[in-house]
């Protein structure tokens, strides 16, 4: 390694998200399953989608079907690009890098959205999380499905842990879990499961997201980069464990567009 290398990013997650193993099988099981109340989707739009890992499982699971990710991290979807070609899925799924604000893509059967809503819109939180809905609305089709994963309140932040939290963190940014699910209905969905992520999905995201860097600074103390890196990652953390850790949730929503 040369003194202008970075360290390494990412490399010990397999979702970008407190999702684990077990729940992405569940999940995926139930969105391809046959019977009288739907068919399995044949088109995915992921927004936000990273290396789009779980859409790669969905289209292994799903042969018939094609899909698209957006996203603007060019060096994510470079690994989805490797990850669907390593698996035989390039001929049926695109990685692209552009805005999902306003985009032109969809609808699609299935509309993948983890942790991406801000993406969907300019309004401020927590208005955005609304008009995300909104716009998540007329981007799945009739009969198809969204699979949302946004962030709630497990319960009222105090004034310590805001502060702890990213700048400007406000207990009005989020809603609660019902309120959450309130405002789905609102925007012309039925709730058709509701799940959360647990303390120990959130602990492996958290851990693995640091891991990488953290065993780097380790090794190289004296790298030109480390003083930097490690004031993010001890930030990050700090952000972690003395304000988020316990008090923000993540919940999945899988959606139904009401007809």
């Amino acid at each position: 390694m040369d003194d202008t290398t970075a360290p390494p990013r990412l490399t010990r997650l397999t979702f970008h998200g407190p999702l684990s193993e077990e729940r992405a099988a569940r999940m995926l099981r139930r969105l391809t399953a046959q019977d009288a109340r739907a068919t399995t989707p044949a088109t995915v739009l992921d927004i936000g989608c990273g290396w789009g890992e779980f859409m790669l499982r969905f289209l292994e699971a799903a042969p018939g079907a094609t899909g698209v990710g957006i996203d603007l991290n060019e060096d994510d979807l470079a690994r989805g690009r490797a990850n669907a070609e390593a698996r035989g899925l390039a001929g049926r799924v695109g990685f692209v890098r552009e805005s999902v604000a306003d985009t032109a893509r969809g609808p699609a059967d299935l509309v993948l959205c983890f942790s991406a809503s801000h993406a969907l819109s300019d309004a401020p939180p927590p208005e955005h999380t609304a008009a995300a809905l909104r716009a998540l609305r007329r981007l799945v089709n009739p009969g198809g499905r969204v699979l949302l994963g946004e962030g709630f309140w497990q319960r009222p932040p105090s004034e310590e842990e805001l502060s702890a939290m990213w700048p400007e963190a406000s207990a009005s940014e989020m809603h609660d879990l019902a309120g959450l699910v309130d405002l789905a209905v609102a925007a012309g969905f039925r709730p058709s499961w509701i799940e959360t992520a647990s303390q120990e999905e959130w602990e492996d995201f958290e851990s693995g997201y640091q891991s990488d860097v953290e065993e780097w600074l380790a090794a190289h103390p004296g790298h030109p980069l480390a003083e930097e890196t490690r004031d993010r990652v001890d930030r990050h953390r700090a952000m972690w464990l003395r304000g988020y850790r316990g008090v923000m949730g993540l919940a999945y929503l899988t959606l139904v567009p009401v007809g």
